[in-house]
């Protein structure tokens, strides 16, 4: 333990809140306690205590926080502490290449912004292509208006969208690199009943499936596409060959493609067979060429699962980082939460100040420069966060009037 280690706390945060209009930021908090011995393995077991302290910290006046670090400046190094993002490695000299993966499921809200803001603007420190794939494979939960509203609100809170792609445009590339992985005898179809199947993975036992050969794999999939004499919904499903023993059962012959009947907003009945995230992922990064993916840390076996289908391909995996996810105590951040809510009439719209969806953030006076500031003073940090709405935008507020 850190001698001292809550007042070294304090002092930091106090002097990060000092620079910074009031408002001290954890990842530079993080960052300084770095300098006093903290290791990193150890931020999880104090991040609780790290993110008390400076939430208490920001609830002073200026004037308290002041008085308070003339108390404790003797307990902090005369180390700077970092200004700006944080370098990344690896950037080609042609810059970044990043993206942003929205379902049209529902308006974009707060979550969005914190979660992707920091590509947006790393596209911008290093130059290069920041994309907006409009994620729309699952026919089930693609609502057409959010197409639209996806555009506008991402043209206002990035401000540097090289180019708006929908998933669901780029069928045939799913469908040319699902062939390539049957040739390369790196997937198969599946028959197997669900239920029966996930027998299979809590024995840690190949299905019989698995054993097929590219023909017989080939036909399969064929069957899966046919519209007159193919598999009915829920009969096959596309696995990668990934290991069945492995000790995350979540990792176990994951699926990356299957039936679904569904009518698609903008595809209408034009295809029956649809890929799951991790194969239009793929492919997508694979063919626009990501250097770079900041991600959530919920989709960590997602990377996983996607830097396998790389090797497959002999294709260098992009430098990936996972953030940590704020969770608000109060804020309504489910689509479907939000869709219901606005169809019952208990919210007007879109832009009803209730929600935090972007349209009503827009709405409400905030600048897209203050989401730019609140991700840049937060960085790159893989700690979650605990918060309300009214803490998280006090804090905003600060960088919304500078």
């Amino acid at each position: 333990m850190i001698k001292d280690f809550e007042k070294k706390i304090k002092a930091y945060a106090l002097k990060n809140a000092l620079a910074h209009e009031g408002v001290a930021m954890q990842s530079p908090v993080i960052s300084s306690l770095f300098n006093e011995g903290l290791k990193p393995g150890e931020v999880g077991k104090y991040a609780k205590k790290i993110s008390e302290i400076i939430l208490e910290v920001n609830s002073l006046s200026s004037e308290e926080q002041e008085k308070e670090f003339a108390k404790l400046e003797k307990k902090v190094h005369e180390r700077e502490v970092r200004e700006g993002l944080p370098e990344i490695p690896n950037v080609p000299k042609t810059g970044v290449v990043m993206r942003f993966r929205p379902a049209p499921s529902g308006p974009l809200h707060v979550g969005h912004i914190i979660s992707n803001m920091i590509c947006s603007l790393y596209v911008k420190k290093y130059g290069g292509k920041f994309y907006v794939i409009i994620d729309d494979t699952d026919p089930e939960t693609t609502l057409l208006q959010a197409y639209e509203d996806i555009k506008r609100d991402c043209d206002w809170i990035f401000g540097n969208v090289h180019e708006y792609l929908n998933a669901s445009d780029r069928m045939p590339l799913y469908y040319e690199c699902a062939e390539k992985l049957i040739e390369k005898k790196s997937v198969y179809v599946c028959t197997c009943e669900q239920e029966k199947f996930k027998k299979f993975i809590d024995k840690k036992k190949d299905c019989p499936c698995r054993k097929l050969g590219i023909r017989e794999n080939m036909k399969r999939w064929k069957k899966m596409l046919d519209k007159d004499k193919g598999f009915k919904e829920g009969d096959a499903v596309l696995r990668f060959k990934s290991d069945m023993k492995d000790k995350n059962p979540a990792m176990r012959d994951f699926p990356l493609a299957r039936i679904n009947l569904h009518k698609h907003a903008l595809q209408g009945s034009k295809y029956r067979v649809w890929p799951l995230m991790n194969l239009a992922v793929s492919v997508d990064d694979m063919e626009l060429k990501m250097t770079h993916i900041i991600r959530g840390k919920d989709h960590m076996d997602n990377a996983k699962r996607q830097e396998m289908i790389y090797r497959v391909f002999n294709k260098k995996f992009p430098w990936t980082f996972f953030i940590g996810r704020f969770k608000f105590k109060d804020l309504i951040l489910s689509k479907r939460k939000i869709n219901e809510a606005i169809k019952s009439g208990k919210f007007s719209g879109i832009e009803d100040k209730r929600i935090p969806t972007i349209a009503s953030l827009k709405k409400r006076g905030y600048k897209r420069e203050a989401f730019a500031k609140f991700a840049e003073h937060q960085g790159l940090n893989d700690v979650d966060k605990v918060m309300s709405g009214d803490e998280f935008f006090r804090l905003l507020n600060n960088f919304n009037e500078q």
